[in-house]
Parts: structure tokens; sequence; C-alpha cells
């Protein structure tokens, strides 16, 4: 059995899978100051004790790391970069926020410049002083050298809670991008650390020995202990869990779009021949522009509960959230309690809703029933016109999926797969809208957790090898392996997938779920006096993100 667990801003959503199928399923509040008492609540609603010691593994996905960015709830860091020449630090993210220091490897890892001791010694002193216990650092070309990176860490280690350092975020070169990436992983790591505490408390409380999993942005999952290493990977969990959750129900052979329209906000995702499509840098949150692998979703402020006002005598819906319903005793009018007018969602107390339109209704000088059915239509036009713009922006660039560029690929999609409490309300207007069949799966007010549950564990590597100097390193952990003048690309390739298999499997993935993929590779020749005296290699692979296979 597989326990699945989404908790999200409103509602701990969590369902008890065999075999991808449902065997129960709940809802219960979420409860922002004690997520140990959600997820055990939400485990003994679906869970017997019986139950529980069959479980196989336990996956959650959280918006906790999400919001704390959105709402710039994040710990002060101490960011310290090795800028080198090229790029000018006010060009650079977070300028104002980063402190600049000596030393610099160049664009083949050697060393160009060596650290200032002095400087490093007066740097300590002052973040001692400020009450800086979380530090980020970051060079250049640390990922293909990261001993400075390294020996700074070490040098602040003492006085720090945590340290992130920029090489192990990402191995891909992109240097303003791994800034804000390994800033992020910093801002956010005390928040996650606690949850971790929370959840091995969890786990002992269960009395269980299971494996613990979270879902990260591009719908894998990685180890709740190696998370505390890398939080920043968990941001976005909670729009992957849906497209990982509606993967099931895509058609293999065209292309398609789902909405999860939830109480405050509607994500749209887009898939390509059945695989979901990928942001192809990274995702980008709240204006920061990170190296998180992650899946392409939109979110649009407007969901059931948004508020409904009348402003300059023209119906406005959200942007904001501010409770239910008014049918489930909210404060103010919302695109559900319009739905349950106009008897669509048989749902709530049906009197309390009406007062709701009669409200709007006389500003408007309308029915109630009138201004429900401009309300949906708002909202459903909304959607849709949201999702033609998402296609339209995407078909103006290269697609990337999870498992590769499609050149010269047209999005045109198929078919409309919606989840979410007011799905089974509006998916059919949302589709005549946009010309598309929709399909409402069964259990999808529990889809998140639903792909949560069946997600595989995914990881990445990233290698450089440098035959003239017969060296190859590993980007993420700064590991070096001594080559052949001779090695050739497949077997650097051949290197690197060994080397990732073990990491996969220390990270808990399943043999059966181990699909290695050459994400990239680039071979370029190193001339010296107009004679080629080596090669440089860089080879991205990765365990292919999708379902975990049913147990025989």
């Amino acid at each position: 059995m597989i326990l699945g667990i989404d908790v999200g801003g409103t509602h701990t959503d969590s369902v008890l899978m065999q075999n991808r199928k449902i065997i129960r399923k709940s809802k219960v509040l979420t409860d922002k100051n004690d997520i140990l008492g959600c997820v055990m609540r939400a485990t003994q609603a679906v869970a017997t004790p019986e139950d529980i010691k069959q479980l196989h593994r336990i996956v959650l996905s959280t918006t906790i790391s999400t919001n704390a960015v959105a709402q710039n709830q994040l710990d002060p860091v101490g960011l310290i970069v090795m800028n080198g020449p090229g790029v000018s630090p006010k060009d650079l993210p977070l300028a104002e926020q980063t402190t600049l220091i000596a030393g610099y490897m160049n664009h083949r890892g050697i060393e160009a410049e060596a650290l200032d001791d002095d400087e490093l010694a007066a740097l300590k002193q002052q973040f001692s002083k400020d009450k800086i216990e979380n530090l980020a650092v970051i060079g250049k070309f640390s990922t293909r050298n990261p001993v400075h990176e390294q020996e700074v860490g070490a040098y602040f280690d003492s006085q720090s809670s945590h340290v992130s350092l920029g090489h192990h975020q990402s191995g891909v070169l992109n240097f303003p991008r791994r800034i804000a990436t390994t800033y992020l992983n910093a801002a956010i790591w005390r928040l996650h650390s606690r949850m971790v505490d929370q959840l091995a408390s969890y786990l002992q409380g269960l009395g269980v020995d299971v494996p613990l999993f979270i879902l990260k942005a591009d719908g894998g999952t990685i180890g709740v202990e190696p998370s505390r290493k890398y939080p920043v990977q968990t941001i976005l969990s909670g729009p992957a869990a849906t497209i990982m959750g509606v993967l099931p129900f895509v058609s293999s052979t065209a292309d398609s779009v789902s909405i999860d329209v939830g109480g405050t906000t509607t994500d749209i995702a887009l898939f390509a021949d059945g695989a979901p499509l990928l942001e192809p840098q990274g995702v980008e949150i709240e204006g920061h522009k990170t190296l998180i692998r992650g899946l392409l979703t939109h979110s649009m402020a407007l969901g059931g509960d948004s508020q409904v006002q009348v402003v300059n005598g023209a119906l406005q819906i959200g942007p904001e959230r501010k409770g239910s319903a008014m049918a489930f005793d909210g404060p103010f009018p919302t695109p559900t309690d319009a739905l349950i007018v106009l008897g669509r969602a048989n749902i709530g107390d049906q009197a309390k809703a009406l007062r709701a339109m009669e409200g709007l209704a006389t500003s408007l000088q309308q029915t109630p029933q009138q201004v429900a059915q401009a309300i949906v239509d708002i909202m459903c036009g909304r959607i849709a016109a949201k999702v033609n713009e998402m296609i339209a922006e995407v078909n103006s660039k290269p697609v990337y999926t999870i498992h590769e560029l499609l050149e010269g690929k047209v999005l045109q999609p198929q078919q409309l797969i919606a989840v979410g409490g007011p799905a089974p309300y509006i998916a059919e207007q949302v589709g005549a809208l946009l010309a598309l069949p929709a399909i409402v799966p069964q259990d999808s007010e529990v889809i998140n957790a639903c792909g949560a549950a069946m997600a595989r564990t995914t990881v990445e590597l990233n290698l450089l090898a440098d035959t003239e100097s017969q060296q190859l390193s590993f980007a993420e952990d700064g590991r070096k392996q001594k080559i052949s003048s001779r090695t050739s690309v497949d077997e650097i390739v051949e290197i690197g997938k060994e080397r990732l298999l073990e990491i996969a499997r220390a990270a808990g993935a399943r043999d059966e779920d181990l699909e290695v993929e050459v994400a990239d590779l680039q071979s370029f020749n190193v001339i010296h006096g107009y004679a080629t005296t080596g090669k440089n290699i860089r080879v991205r692979l990765q365990i292919k993100p999708g379902l975990i296979k049913q147990q025989q």
C-alpha cells in the first residue's frame, strides 16, 4: 500500500492506494501551525493500524516552501558571491543583499585568484554581529571546480546553522540563476528543516519504518531526510502533484491541457503526446529565476472561493480569497455561491448562497440568477483565455517535455482534463469555450494526493570531462575521477549512469523505476597552438520522471 498526502493551504488531502487504485480518501483542514497534527489526522482518516503496517511508501506534496517565498517569509541570508571579472555585480540577482569576495576559478576550473583570508575573517565577524545564521556561497565556475565554495563553506560552518553551496544546487552553468537558487535554498532551510523534524516524529508516532518522500517541482520525489539539504527542490510541489495525478487520464497520442481549480487559484498545465511540459531553464517564483528543474504551470488568482464584489458598477472576481463561500458561512459572495444558485453544485446552504447573490443583484439591478450566471461566465471566460494565452506562448518557442526537446512541435490540445473542487461544475463550459471535450476524472478532489503517491524518485547528475587534463568531475558533489586522454563520450556517459544509479538508490528509488536518460550532451575540441589537445565533454543525466510501476 502507498499513502499519498497533499498539505494544501486550506485542506490536507490523503489517499490510501494499492496498484494505483484508491482504497480510501479524506480531506481535513490544514493548520499551518501544526503540520505534524495535520499529517497525522490525514493518515488516520484513511489508514487503520493494520493498513499502516502494510505501507510500502509515504509521499507528501506541500505548499509550505512555496508559500514562504510567495509571502516573503524568508530568513536573512549571508549571500557570499565570488564573481570574478566579466559580469558587473549590479547586473546579478539580489545585488543589494550580496557580499562580493575575492577568489575565482576560470572557465576550465583552474584557480585564477585565491581567496583572501583577512577578508573572510572580517566577514565572519560581521555575520556574527548581525546574527546571520544561514549562508549561501556561490562561485561563477564552481560547477567546474567547487574548491573555493567548499573552503568558504567550511570556514563559516562552525558559526552557521546551515551553508548552501551553489554547486550542490545544480551542475548547470548559469551563474545568475545559480545565485537565486542557492539564496532561496538558504532562506527556506530553517522552515523546511523544522518540517523534516516533525515528519520524523510523525513516522515515530506511526511505529513503522517506511520510506517517506517529498514531491519536487519536477514531479519526482526525494527522501525526506535528503530533502533537508535541498529544500528549494520542493518549491512548487503542489502544482507538480496535480500534473502527476492527472497523468493517468492524459491521452498518450494527443496533446492535452489540464486545469486545477482550487479555492484560491487555478493552475494550468500542458501535455505533448502525454508528456508534461518542462521549464527548460528552471522555474521562476516571485521574480526569482532559478535552476530548479520544474514542470511548466501557469497559476491565476481565481478560484471557487475568490471574493466577488461590485466595483464601479461591474462584477469583480478576486484576486483575493477572504474565506469560504457564504454557503459555508464565509464572509463574502464567491463563484461557489453562484454555482449553487444556478443548481450546478448541490452543496452547502442554498439559502445563504442565494442571499450572497441577492446582495450583488441589488447593486446591479439584476436578478440573483442573472448575477450568478454572469459570475460563472466571467470565471470560465478568464480561465479559457489564460489557457489560450499559455498555448500561444509555448508555441512561440521550442517545446520541452520532461523527456525531451520536441523540435518544431506545435501544441494543439485535443482534450481538457479538469480537477479540483469546482471542476465538475465548470468543466463543460470551459471546454466549450476552448472547443475541447472535457474530462473530470473520478476522485478529482484528491488528485494531488494521488499524484504524490504515484510519483517516481528522480535525481540528475552533471559531469564535466577534460581529456587534456585527464580529469572527470561530478558537478553536484565535487567528486573527481582520473580518466584517460582517450576516454570517449560514450564511456563518460556509462560512468555517469553508474554513479546516477547509486545516487538514485540511495535516495530511495526502486530498481523497476530506474530509467536513465541523457538530458544534455556537448563535446568540444580543446585547441592549443593550432592542434587539438583534448576534448571538453559535458553530460547531464537524469532518472526519467513519471509514475511508479505497479507492484506485481
